[in-house]
């Protein structure tokens, strides 16, 4: 058996995935698509996150358990580095803003 952190990742990267939506309407609706890196990088961060649920998603449902392992460590990467750029998004944000 695995770690089981997949079902933690699969509800959490798909609450921030929501979030990186939000930014990117939010972008749109107040005419900011000048700011190109934050929308860029928001919508990487939006398609790691999806692969990351897609990854701990297969890895809860597959029954071998090398594969299982394997999956749920390539989600854990895919998460980590969202919550990187998630973190570079919110810099960003904060110094264009202020």
């Amino acid at each position: 058996m695995a770690n089981k952190t997949s079902q933690h990742i699969l509800s959490t990267s798909a609450n921030l995935l929501g979030f990186c939506l939000f930014v990117i309407t939010s972008l749109h609706i107040a005419n900011l698509t000048e700011i190109h890196i934050i929308d860029e990088l928001t919508s990487l961060v939006a398609v790691l996150l999806t692969f990351s649920s897609i990854f701990s998603f297969i890895s809860i449902r597959t029954a071998n358990s090398k594969r299982e392992n394997l999956l749920e460590k390539i989600a854990d990467y895919l998460f980590l580095f969202s919550l990187i750029g998630i973190l570079i998004i919110i810099l960003f944000i904060t110094f264009n803003f202020i």
